[in-house]
């Protein structure tokens, strides 16, 4: 699996590909929110709805030995697509290498001027949620 830069990398390339195609862009953020695993039903309740999210964006996480794994789920195609985002930059990562990261394919892919500034608010809640869970996560491996 790639590091974390890689990955990031790898989505800038992406999104290059749609240029200042507003539309486009919104629709492919939509698209990979259809390619997230799908996430338990049992799963979808208070205790595991972001914060500070307008849409409904329910979180959980698992361990694969020393891996952070997240599920998500939204009830917005547009948030879902934001999520699945994080997922595939941060999920399968070390709780270490999640809170060091720098999530700079955010503003390289000008995703503020996308979204606007509600849903930007949102995003900032999603990776601080996931890393509220990493650090828990290290918090445990560590007691």
């Amino acid at each position: 699996m790639n590091d974390i830069k890689s990955v990031q990398e790898e989505i800038i390339e992406e999104f290059s590909i749609l240029g200042d195609d507003k539309e486009s862009t919104i629709f492919y953020i939509m698209e990979l929110g259809d390619k997230l695993p799908p996430f338990p039903e049992e799963e979808k309740k208070e205790d595991n709805i972001i914060k500070g999210c307008q849409s409904k964006v329910w979180l959980i996480t698992k361990t694969e030995g020393d891996k952070v794994v997240y599920l998500a789920d939204s009830n917005t195609d547009i948030t879902k697509g934001l999520i699945s985002l994080l997922i595939r930059v941060l999920s399968y990562r070390k709780a270490d290498e999640i809170l060091d990261s720098d999530l700079y394919f955010i503003d390289k892919i000008g995703m503020g001027s996308i979204i606007g500034s509600q849903r930007s608010n949102g995003l900032a809640a999603m990776i601080k949620q996931m890393k509220l869970y990493a650090l828990a996560y290290q918090s445990k491996l560590n007691a």
